[in-house]
């Protein structure tokens, strides 16, 4: 499956805000899931001094993602695909 970044902007928002759209983001991963559209919901990473916002999903397509992010009411910038580098162990 691909790897894609959510690019957004959460100006204002609360950590409390943060982790109900973390659940919102997993909650409709599953549900696409269920309905025969395989999404996963990978990690988000905040970055607090721009209040910005970047998860990765896999999926298997860009659509997909964007579906999600809808289905769980969360305003996203952008969407693209990216290699997640996962380090390698010797």
């Amino acid at each position: 499956m691909t790897t894609y970044a959510v690019q957004r902007n959460l100006q204002g928002i609360t950590m409390e805000q943060l982790a109900a759209a973390q659940q919102a983001a997993i909650q409709a991963s599953e549900a696409a899931s269920q309905q025969g559209t395989e999404v996963t919901y990978i990690r988000s990473n905040f970055y607090p001094a721009d209040q910005r916002c970047t998860c990765l999903f896999e999926a298997p397509s860009r659509e997909a993602v964007e579906d999600v992010n809808r289905a769980a009411s969360l305003p996203f910038d952008r969407v693209e695909e990216v290699l997640d580098l996962q380090p390698t162990m010797h």
